[in-house]
């Protein structure tokens, strides 16, 4: 049996990384307005939290198709700037050709690694990340790079999913790819999207990098599906690293994985389908004024 994670190594994760989130960017676009919907509330309560006011220069690290960013450039309005970016170049075109689809000329993409972000000092007002800080091999070094892009004053938000046995809209596949595979999900070294569940990690990252005036807070963001078969076209397509790896396996050991995911989410049925939890950990910091 193939293993997906074999390639990674210290000397090569982000090369690895930015391979896998490339791979899956097709998925993602074709998936963007539902990724959008079941953000919707999410995505709102990270805007509030940002204080955009017209004319802010906005940067949305890890854009994937750019639904944050784009949602950003109308608080910003016409005076205002938004930079979608991602470390994948598919993702920021998806992301872009759908803001020039919805008419917003004030937007423009770049490839950028959060880790390393190819910009100045103080270039923007805000910076924006959903669900990027905790599947970077670093996420300090995200933190960090995002405070010194702030102008003083400047504000970031970040958003990372919550505990793992608090979003079995995904744990149950990852419980049932290790259960059947023997595979850890994800695999040691690799950063996942619990890598920052822990209670206080996202605030002790935020502070470490200097932040100030830090709030972290939950926000439920549960799953709706009509049925199963809605559930297996999305979670899968979507999650970057295991979506290479069941790509990998044959179809037998898939429909084994399917199997046993099903029968984890009997628990979360209801009469018109399956209301799975979640939370994700939203964190809020301001770069200090001069």
């Amino acid at each position: 049996m193939g293993d997906a994670y074999s390639e990674v190594d210290d000397g090569g994760l982000r090369a690895s990384l930015r391979g896998i989130w490339s791979s899956v960017a097709p998925a993602w676009g074709e998936l963007a307005e539902q990724v959008d919907a079941r953000g919707a509330e999410l995505a709102e309560a990270m805007l509030d939290a940002g204080a955009l006011v017209w004319g802010d220069h906005v940067l949305e690290i890890a854009c994937g198709p750019g639904g944050l960013g784009i949602a950003a450039a109308g608080k910003v309005g016409p005076e205002g700037t938004v930079v979608l970016s991602d470390i994948a170049a598919e993702m920021t075109t998806i992301a872009v050709e759908r803001a020039h689809r919805a008419g917003l000329t004030n937007i423009t993409a770049r490839q950028l690694d959060l880790e390393r972000i190819d910009c100045p000092d103080s270039a923007f007002d805000k910076v924006l990340c959903r669900d990027g800080l905790m599947l970077v091999p670093d996420p300090a070094a995200g933190a960090r790079e995002a405070r010194r892009i702030l102008r003083p004053g400047g504000r970031a938000v970040f958003a990372v999913w919550g505990p793992r046995d608090r979003n079995p809209w995904l744990g149950v596949l990852f419980d049932a790819v290790t259960a059947e595979t023997g595979i850890s999900v994800p695999p040691p070294g690799m950063p996942g999207p619990f890598s920052l569940e822990a209670p206080g990690a996202l605030g002790a990252i935020l502070a470490a990098a200097g932040f100030i005036g830090i709030d972290v807070c939950e926000i439920s963001t549960p799953m709706t599906v009509e049925s199963i078969a809605d559930w297996w076209s999305v979670v899968p397509a979507l999650a970057g690293p295991l979506a290479r790896l069941l790509g990998s396996l044959p179809a037998e050991l898939t429909r084994a994985i399917r199997a046993r995911a099903v029968a984890a989410m009997a628990d979360f049925a209801t009469s018109d389908g399956y209301r799975l939890p979640g939370v994700s950990l939203m964190g809020v910091g301001c770069r200090p004024p001069r």
